[in-house]
């Protein structure tokens, strides 16, 4: 991969790489856009099996961070950065996290950090012992875990979908399998249930899946044959790119909806035959805004109802972008949304010269 050429063409302004000997850490931060604001974005820690998936990650993640944010009318911009381990689950170190901590800081608030896939808010707090620049821990900066707010924005997107479909947006009678059971999909799976939906859950962890099918009555299935359970709604919460042609083409769900970014292998490719499918798609960094809504919402000073009503316009921004996608690609008309606000410098203002 050529860096800078991919830059170019993603949009990125800057890339950094970084390692810590004494440490151990080796990460990437990678702004992608700061036209609306200083950047927010999460801290993955992951073993990737090149460096090079690793940079890829990185590049499409903030991306999308960007999207999402313009998306979510923030007047933030998006970044996001990754840990690269030597080996899936090597302990995280308070020295790791720190080490991290003072990287984010080099940035001098162009990038604020926060929890992402691998982290956890006592990693967070361990790097704000070095930064004032993260967010999302529960001692030594705010926030707390935003999964709760990430899986209420998703459930949002979920009712925006049906409606879309000239539902009601009710959950009673409905089937949603859910791939992926932590900490988001499970307090997705709890808001499901609580409206009346039966459950088909995942997850590689056998425990986390064997909780939920003990909490919500869920019929428990493997993670790959999750992706073609009969059911309404089909809710990837764990990684991305996990739905291509292949998928598409046994999926048995009339919406595509989950909180995991990146759902899609090639996104303009994959939610156009979604749409030729028939397949009612939420874009994922529209619906899984909740948490970035949070944290950077107490970044920006924002009340705690201004907050819940900026997850709750999830629907409402969710159903217009599927009433302008008009049958065709929702994951085109979302881009054109962050792109078109990202182009008029204003998170609430579309640019008629946006392309």
């Amino acid at each position: 991969m050529h860096t800078l050429e991919t830059m170019t063409q993603m949009g990125h302004e800057r890339v950094c790489f970084h390692q810590d000997p004494e440490s151990g850490l080796k990460a990437i931060i990678a702004v992608h856009s700061t036209k609306l604001g200083n950047a927010l974005g999460g801290t993955r820690r992951w073993h990737y099996a090149t460096e090079a998936d690793a940079l890829q990650d990185v590049l499409r993640l903030s991306q999308g961070m960007s999207w999402k944010s313009a998306c979510a009318g923030l007047p933030m911009g998006g970044a996001k950065s990754v840990v690269l381990l030597p080996e899936q689950g090597f302990e995280a170190t308070e020295a790791e996290a720190r080490a991290m901590g003072r990287f984010v800081d080099t940035m001098g608030g162009v990038y604020i950090a926060a929890e992402d896939v691998g982290t956890s808010t006592q990693y967070v707090d361990w790097m704000a012992q070095e930064t004032k620049h993260v967010r999302g821990g529960e001692t030594a900066c705010d926030g707390g875990d935003p999964s709760p707010w990430t899986a209420k924005g998703t459930f949002n997107g979920m009712r925006a979908c049906l409606a879309h479909m000239g539902q009601d947006g009710s959950f009673e009678g409905l089937t949603v399998a859910i791939q992926g059971m932590g900490h988001v999909g499970m307090v997705l799976g709890e808001l499901l249930n609580d409206a009346g939906a039966s459950l088909i859950v995942s997850d590689i962890n056998q425990d986390s899946a064997a909780q939920a099918a003990e909490r919500f009555g869920a019929v428990v299935c493997d993670p790959e044959s999750v992706l073609e359970a009969e059911c309404d709604i089909l809710a990837p919460c764990a990684l991305g790119a996990v739905i291509g042609p292949e998928q598409i083409g046994r999926i048995n769900a009339d919406i595509l909806c989950g909180a995991a970014n990146n759902i899609l292998v090639d996104p303009d490719r994959d939610s156009a035959l979604l749409a030729d499918r028939g397949v009612v798609y939420g874009p994922d960094f529209v619906v899984n805004a909740g948490g970035v809504i949070h944290l950077a919402g107490l970044y920006l000073g924002y009340t705690l109802s201004d907050l819940q009503e900026r997850n709750d316009a999830i629907e409402d921004t969710t159903a217009r972008i599927l009433s302008e996608a008009a049958g065709g690609s929702s994951y085109e008309a979302a881009v054109t949304l962050a792109q078109s606000r990202i182009a008029s410098g204003n998170p609430l203002q579309e640019s008629c010269h946006a392309s």
